[in-house]
């Protein structure tokens, strides 16, 4: 009965999204997440099919470094950065100079998105001017796509990024709305969605993601899958939860590879046309084999290198594995 259920849910799949590219609801998302371990392959194969077919075979690659780190004042429960909890990362700024050393070596991988990432609730007129400085340093020195993370901003603050050229802005609603609760209580889910639809009205590529086992149901995963789907963002970045020590979550057990795969291949068949990217956790979660399958599996973006304050893989590893799976890299203009 199990089988025929599994079989039953993934040729409605393939007829809805790979066949006319309608991405699953919300509960045709909790149907996957609850296949079968038996099912896992065959649906890996349909999403990566989709992922062929709506997204085709270039991948996205991306590097991020860290303008300001630690100090937050954000109770994020799972990030180290917060200056709220007895975690190990401790405030530091970035010089205009290490900004630019960083972008150029994200290039030499042959990434085409650099992001600049700021451990803030917003950024203040100091990091701004900080920002403005490194993006104009940077296109001085290479030809890159610049995106930045820097937390809720005003409206004011959304036209400055806009004008000095940002491409694309990273705010991540982390989880689905009714379990955002659980993880942030300094600020709402809703202020979260604010910041991404002024982003999109002013003209830059929205980037919006989440992590994946911090304790949520699987019927918020569906869910945070679903509203993902609702903002329609150009990119999610997918993590999973990689727990830092003195943290609120620093005590979860890291999400089984088997949930982890189960969830790559539902987002994607949710959001058939979506940049979906691996992100943090991956290597704890998946493994050796993990880049391998997600990227067989509808992932068709990935982060280089190290992760803001966890080790990611060597960048030549990722790159190696692109070539071996014949995916190209996406060039620069394909982007712009």
């Amino acid at each position: 009965m199990a089988e025929s259920r599994a079989v039953t849910i993934l040729d409605v799949a393939r007829r809805q999204v790979l066949e006319s590219g309608e991405g699953l609801t919300q509960a045709q998302v909790l149907d996957v997440l609850d296949l079968p371990v038996e099912a896992l392959d065959p649906l890996l194969a349909l999403a990566h099919e989709v992922r062929m077919r709506w997204c085709g075979p270039e991948v996205e690659v991306e590097g991020i470094v860290s303008l300001k780190t630690g100090g937050c004042p954000e109770d994020c429960h799972f990030c180290s950065q917060s200056g709220l909890f007895e975690s190990p990362v401790r405030s530091a700024w970035l010089d205009i100079p290490m900004l630019v050393e960083a972008a150029k070596q994200t290039a030499k991988t042959g990434a085409t998105e650099f992001c600049i990432v700021a451990a803030v609730r917003g950024p203040s007129a100091r990091l701004m001017a900080q920002v403005a400085a490194g993006i104009a340093a940077i296109r001085d020195e290479l030809d890159i796509n610049i995106a930045c993370s820097l937390g809720m901003l005003t409206a004011d603050q959304v036209d400055e990024l806009a004008a000095m050229g940002v491409h694309r802005y990273n705010h991540n609603l982390e989880t689905a709305r009714s379990y955002f609760p659980n993880v942030v209580t300094t600020h709402t889910w809703e202020e979260r969605w604010e910041t991404l639809r002024m982003v999109r009205v002013a003209g830059m590529e929205v980037c919006c993601g989440g992590i994946v086992g911090m304790g949520e149901s699987t019927a918020q995963r569906a869910e945070f899958a679903a509203q993902l789907a609702e903002l329609g963002p150009d990119e999610v970045p997918l993590n999973f939860l990689n727990p830092r020590p003195g943290t609120p979550f620093g005590e979860l057990e890291p999400l089984g590879a088997a949930d982890a795969l189960r969830t790559v291949a539902a987002f994607r068949l949710a959001l058939p046309r979506t940049i979906l990217r691996f992100a943090g956790g991956r290597e704890l979660t998946l493994g050796d084999l993990g880049a391998r399958q997600g990227l067989l599996g509808g992932v068709n973006a990935v982060i280089v290198g190290n992760y803001l304050t966890t080790l990611g893989r060597p960048a030549e590893a990722d790159i190696d594995l692109l070539g071996e799976l014949q995916m190209p890299i996406k060039a620069l203009n394909a982007t712009l």
